[in-house]
């Protein structure tokens, strides 16, 4: 104890961490690890282990295809408006006033025809008394009584609808082909990204899984942490100078088809790899990632305490931390998180982390702008992220599968491998099905008008029954 003091007060007189993460000088892999100098001076650990293929596959399959094209807009009080163009009729309004996620809420609109030059849907200004708690939600119409007749207009009855100018509008149009990722295809490559405080050591079980069944798979260490290299120096762990990091890492180890694997933080590097690069990105995944909302560091928390406090509140925050983590509490998991070096950062790259989280262009549009087919994994005893938050991501994404793990919390990679590894390798394998073809029609040759009068006559004439023969009445009479 008397220790912990001295450094706590040596750190707030050097005003610097006394637990820092000492700079990686050598570039030689060792033990499946690599050394990659993304810009000078900034060092990051890489695991990269490149399977022993037996039997080479080289993928032949055509796969299924998904097309979707659909009218995204939002407007300036938050309000995201989300048209399928291919069916006019389904439209959604999602509300988001002020960073609040609602539940959906079908809107009274006016579909106007489709070869009509005006624009499709006219929404009606929403109002917060019309608001009912629900599910399912309906807007009353502002006026009451019956609605006049077809052909007839009242300007005193038809309420004023003031026309709101959006504050953008995306069109999605798009075409994607979805095939299965096996081991043995050397055109596939797996990416594993922890989140704050975490390394990559917590995909232990997920990388020693997927390599032994033929994957070759990368897991970076972020700045900071783990084993890479951490600069003095807080816009080093800003959102977009770790963004930039991953993006590096992505493009010296990509192949042709890539899968991203996102842990919390880690989901919104994925997202942004994802968005950039959509050809190469074939499929992702999200680990308690969180809403689909733009990220801001918060003016009230406990990480803009000074650094030397913090490090001084350093074994709080980690039992604070295995508690909200896991859904168990005990030796098993202290010791999961000793061998996997989770939450072991200094309290500068912890503080500046937190602080350096601003993202605004991660918006609902900016997700549900994702093309990639998604698939959503969430711990039911997560107390950092709520499961709403996961759902909320699974409505905005245009093509997104939920799965919920009963026994799992933050960490539940580590805390259910075994579950955790089954849902990602059958969601690598799933491909959409192929509709089949359309089935020709027979031709058949056409009736002659000689043959045409024939079957006429046949079907309009009675049928004439030919009176039986004495013979035939005798021996009839005999079998009786």
């Amino acid at each position: 104890m008397l220790t912990s003091f001295m450094e706590s007060f040596l750190c707030c007189l050097t005003s610097k961490s006394a637990n820092i993460v000492v700079p990686v000088e050598t570039s030689e892999p060792a033990d499946g690890h690599e050394f990659v100098e993304v810009k000078p001076g900034r060092v990051l650990r890489v695991r990269h282990i490149i399977p022993d293929r037996s039997v080479v596959e080289e993928y032949t399959g055509q796969g299924g295809s998904i097309s979707c094209k659909r009218k995204i807009t939002v407007y300036r009080n938050g309000q995201l408006f989300i048209e399928n163009l291919d069916d006019r009729a389904s439209t959604e309004l999602k509300n988001h006033p002020n960073g609040e996620t609602q539940s959906n809420s079908n809107v009274e609109v006016d579909l106007t025809d489709c070869d009509n030059s005006s624009p499709p849907v006219s929404i009606p200004e929403a109002r917060s008394d019309s608001v009912t708690t629900g599910s399912n939600t309906a807007f009353e119409p502002a006026t009451g009584g019956e609605a006049p007749a077809a052909g007839q207009t009242n300007q005193s009855q038809q309420p004023r609808r003031r026309r709101r100018k959006p504050k953008r509008t995306v069109v999605i149009d798009c075409e994607r082909k979805i095939s299965s990722c096996k081991g043995t295809h050397t055109d596939v490559a797996l990416f594993f990204i922890h989140g704050v405080g975490g390394s990559l050591d917590i995909w232990g079980s997920q990388l020693d899984f997927f390599s032994r069944l033929g994957y070759e798979v990368i897991a970076p260490d972020l700045a900071g942490h783990g084993a890479s290299s951490a600069p003095q120096i807080a816009a080093a762990y800003t959102f977009y100078a770790l963004a930039e990091d991953m993006r590096l890492i992505f493009k010296r180890y990509a192949r042709k088809r890539n899968i991203l694997i996102g842990h919390s933080y880690g989901v919104s590097f994925c997202t942004f790899l994802a968005h950039e690069y959509p050809e190469q990105i074939h499929k992702m995944v999200m680990i308690n990632g969180g809403g689909p909302t733009a990220l801001e560091p918060s003016l009230c928390s406990i990480f803009n305490l000074p650094t030397c406090v913090l490090y001084c509140l350093s074994p709080l925050l980690a039992w604070s931390f295995l508690k909200a983590g896991f859904a168990k509490q005990g030796t098993k998991e202290k010791q999961l998180l000793k061998q996997n070096n989770a939450f072991n950062v200094s309290s500068f790259v912890l503080r500046a982390m937190m602080s350096g989280q601003y993202w605004p262009e991660g918006d609902e549009i900016y997700h549900a702008e994702l093309t990639v087919p998604i698939l959503l994994v969430h711990g039911m005893h997560d107390k950092f992220v709520p499961v709403e938050e996961d759902q909320r991501m699974a409505e905005i994404l245009l093509l997104a599968f939920l799965k919920l793990l009963e026994d799992g919390s933050h960490m539940v990679m580590m805390e259910c491998p075994k579950a955790v590894n089954t849902l990602l390798h059958e969601f690598f394998l799933w491909e959409p099905a192929i509709p089949p073809l359309p089935k020709k029609e027979s031709k058949t040759r056409p009736e002659t008008a000689k043959a045409q009068s024939d079957n006429n006559k046949a079907s309009s004439e009675p049928d004439k029954v030919r009176p039986a023969t004495a013979r035939q009445t005798s021996s009839n009479d005999g079998a009786e």
